[in-house]
């Protein structure tokens, strides 16, 4: 199999390309003066199975349109098959319609993924499992639940753990990982005033005297983990930990979170860290590139991907 990288995440690429034991194929991408994508596949790919390592992650429409690229000219090149490896993806917040006349972006971008010329999609932690099903091509989703227990479990306290979804609508992530770590379940209800800001209400749960773990799939502004962060420490909790598997960190986010009462937030590299995240003394970022490279063995293996999550 080839390994194909765009300019997203290379030092992820590289990572995964090392725990496969495979070079990255050499594949130059670069743009015109008008900032028109050009790719060129230097070597073979006649009859390969390729993956193409590539986030859609900021600045997003470029990194999109540097993935569609890539695929063409795999598709062009007579590649036996093409897999989309999206740790990031990227739109997946608009999955739906939140009123009259809007768009659903994540279906039109998987639309664009399809038509390329992808044979089969690999994410991660997408932000609603039913966003597979706007692929009409087979999609593995992964989660980094086992990375992220596992790195509790070496860190914190086992009897004095709690788990807390920051909204209602991460409740089901947050009780596969308090499952896993064999730990309560908080939840934070919260109401959104208007978008973009969030003001926290009160907690359902007891989380007194407890380390609580804010567990959620994207982190933004930064906004609703800080409030969640307060409103814990509020009811009693003796410190707050943050795990995250995608660190968009936009805006003055990074320097809202080191200026905020968590005791740390643990991202993935699914994006690659600023320098602003590197230095920040309460963000610590974790690696999926084993996660990723396993998944993408097995795929080539025509192996179970699910097992991995048993």
């Amino acid at each position: 199999m080839k390994l194909v990288a765009g300019n997203s995440n290379h030092p992820l690429a590289e990572a995964i390309a090392a725990y496969l034991n495979l070079p990255l194929a050499k594949c130059q991408v670069k743009r015109f003066a008008d900032m028109e994508v050009f790719v060129e596949i230097q070597e073979n790919v006649r009859g390969e199975d390729v993956f193409v390592i590539q986030s859609t992650s900021f600045p997003a429409n470029d990194h999109l349109m540097e993935l569609l690229i890539i695929i063409d000219a795999l598709r062009r090149s007579s590649a036996r098959r093409i897999t989309a490896v999206i740790p990031y993806f990227g739109y997946a917040r608009q999955d739906r319609k939140p009123g009259p006349r809007t768009p659903i972006s994540a279906k039109l971008v998987s639309n664009l993924i399809t038509n390329a010329g992808a044979d089969r999609v690999l994410t991660l932690d997408l932000h609603a499992g039913q966003i597979q099903g706007f692929f009409d091509i087979p999609t593995d989703n992964l989660f980094s639940a086992p990375i992220m227990a596992r790195d509790i479990k070496e860190r914190l306290d086992g009897g004095n753990r709690m788990v807390v979804s920051p909204d209602v609508g991460g409740v089901v992530r947050a009780r596969a990982l308090a499952k896993r770590i064999d730990a309560p379940l908080a939840i934070v209800d919260k109401r959104r005033e208007r978008p973009g800001e969030s003001e926290v209400m009160n907690i359902i749960g007891e989380v007194e005297g407890r380390s609580c773990i804010l567990l959620d799939d994207i982190v933004d502004s930064g906004g609703t983990l800080v409030n969640a962060a307060d409103a814990l420490l509020a009811n009693g909790a003796k410190d707050v930990y943050a795990y995250i598997t995608h660190g968009v960190l936009s805006g003055g986010a990074v320097s809202r979170i080191a200026n905020s009462r968590l005791k740390e937030l643990v991202i993935t590299d699914s994006i690659q860290p600023t320098e602003a995240v590197k230095v920040a003394h309460n963000i610590r970022v974790i690696g999926i590139a084993p996660l990723i490279g396993e998944a993408i063995g097995r795929t080539a293996t025509e192996s179970s991907v699910s097992s991995l999550f048993d």
